[in-house]
C-alpha cells in the first residue's frame, strides 16, 4: 500500500511572514471573493460573452505570459471539449514574436488576456496586434490590477474584469493571482451560476490541502533534492509546467526542474531521473486518464531510481511498490478542472520551503535583479502594416 501523507494544521505564522506565504494561504478566501465578484457582475459579463459563445465558428485564445500563459495551458483542452468551440492557449510572447503564425484574420476571435499586473509589454502588444490583424476580434481581460494597462482598455468590443485587490500578489511569484484568474476564466466560460454551486467544494479542498501539505512540503525540502520533475495529464500538464516554474522562480534557478505528461515522460525525458530526483505526479480523476497516471507511478516506484515519487491525488490508491501519496481532502467530489486549485498548493508550498532552505528571500529571490515581478527589458518590434 502507498503511504498516505497526513499532518496537522501548520503552526501560527511568524510576525515577519513573507507575502509569498500569506498569498498562498489566502487562496480559499480569494477564490470565494473572486466568485462573489463574478456573481455580482454576472448579468453584465454574460451580456458580453453569451453572444460570442453562440457563434459555432468562434475561436477563443487564452493569452498571457509566464504563469498567466499556463492558465490557458491548463484550461484550453477542458474548455474546448465542453464548449464545442476552438479554444487555444497561445502565449503573448509567441503572438508578439510571430503574429502571422497565431492570428487568423478569417476567424472571429475572442482573445482572453490574463495579467496579474496587466502591464507586461507582450500582453499589451498582443492585444494591439490582434486589433490590427483581426477584423472580427473581441477582448475579455481578466486582471488583478485596476491600474494596469489592460484594465484601462475600453470599447464595445472589450470587457474588463478586475479581480479583488488581494489577488494582486505583492510577492515575486504568482500564487493567489494564478488560482483566482484560473477560477474566473473557468467560471465565465463554463457558467457563473454553475460555479456558484461548486465554489465551496473547491475552496474547502484548497483550505484542507493547505493544512495537510505544508509539513509535507517542509519534509521534502529538507531532503535537498537536486532536481524535480512534475508530471500531469490533460489539464494537469499545464499545472505541471506552472509547478516547475514556481520552483525555478523561488529558488532563483538553483534546483533544475522538468515537466511532462505521464505518457510523454517515457519518450526520452525520463533520463533526467537520478537518486536525488523528486518526481511529483498529479493524478487525474478521469477514469481512463487515471489509469495511465497510476501506471507511471507504479513504474517509477518499481524502477527504484529516483529519490522520491509523490502522488498528489483525489483519493488513495494501492500500488505495486511503496511510495508517498498526498490525498486532497474532499478531492473525490471534484472533477479535474476543480482539482487544479488544491493540486497546485503542494507545489507552491514546496517551492517556498526550498527557497527558505536556500537562504533566499521568497518575496524577491532573484537578488541580482535580472528577473523582475513585471518583466522589463522587452524591445517591441511591430511588423510592417
Amino acid at each position: 500500500m502507498s503511504d498516505t501523507l497526513t499532518a496537522p494544521a501548520p503552526a501560527a505564522a511568524a510576525p515577519d511572514e513573507s507575502w509569498t506565504r500569506r498569498e498562498i494561504f489566502q487562496q480559499p478566501d480569494t477564490l470565494r471573493a473572486t466568485q462573489a465578484l463574478l456573481a455580482r457582475d454576472r448579468a453584465e459579463i454574460e451580456a458580453f460573452v453569451a453572444p460570442l459563445l453562440a457563434r459555432p465558428d468562434l475561436r477563443i485564445l487564452l493569452c498571457g505570459a509566464g504563469t498567466s500563459a499556463f492558465i490557458g495551458t491548463c484550461l484550453a483542452p477542458w474548455l474546448s471539449a465542453r464548449l464545442g468551440r476552438c479554444v487555444e492557449a497561445v502565449a503573448t510572447t509567441d503572438i508578439v514574436s510571430a503574429p502571422g503564425l497565431y492570428l487568423d484574420p478569417a476567424r472571429p476571435t475572442l482573445m482572453l488576456s490574463f495579467g496579474r499586473s496587466g502591464s507586461s509589454p507582450e500582453s499589451v502588444t498582443a492585444v494591439e496586434l490582434a486589433d490590427r490583424h483581426l477584423p472580427s476580434v473581441h477582448h475579455l481581460v481578466i486582471t488583478c490590477n485596476a491600474e494596469g494597462a489592460l484594465a484601462r482598455r475600453a470599447g464595445s468590443r472589450c470587457h474588463v474584469v478586475v479581480l479583488p485587490e488581494a489577488t494582486h500578489d505583492r510577492a515575486f511569484a504568482m500564487t493567489s493571482s494564478f488560482s483566482a484568474m484560473t477560477l474566473a476564466a473557468l467560471s465565465i466560460l463554463g457558467g457563473i451560476a454553475a460555479m456558484d454551486a461548486r465554489i465551496e467544494a473547491i475552496a474547502g479542498a484548497v483550505a484542507a490541502t493547505l493544512a495537510a501539505a505544508e509539513p509535507v512540503a517542509e519534509a521534502l525540502a529538507a531532503r535537498r533534492f537536486d532536481r524535480v520533475v512534475y508530471l500531469g495529464s490533460g489539464v494537469f500538464q499545464g499545472l505541471a509546467r506552472e509547478a516547475a516554474l514556481k520552483l525555478l522562480e523561488l529558488t532563483d534557478g538553483a534546483i533544475p526542474t522538468a515537466f511532462d505528461s505521464a505518457l510523454g515522460f517515457r519518450h526520452g525525458p525520463k533520463t533526467i531521473v537520478t537518486d536525488r530526483t523528486l518526481i511529483c505526479v498529479f493524478v487525474s480523476s478521469d477514469p481512463l486518464t487515471r489509469l495511465y497516471d497510476l501506471d507511471m507511478l507504479a513504474e517509477l516506484r518499481g524502477d527504484g531510481r529516483s529519490g522520491a515519487v509523490l502522488a498528489v491525488t483525489a483519493e488513495g490508491e494501492a500500488h505495486d511498490a511503496p511510495g508517498e501519496t498526498l490525498v486532497v481532502p474532499g478531492g473525490a467530489a471534484l472533477d479535474d478542472a476543480g482539482l487544479l486549485f488544491p493540486y497546485i498548493v503542494p507545489a507552491q508550498l514546496f517551492a517556498l520551503a526550498c527557497s527558505r532552505r536556500a537562504g533566499l528571500t521568497p518575496d524577491q529571490p532573484n537578488a541580482s535583479g535580472t528577473v523582475n515581478r513585471v518583466v522589463q527589458g522587452v524591445r517591441i518590434h511591430m511588423p510592417a502594416a
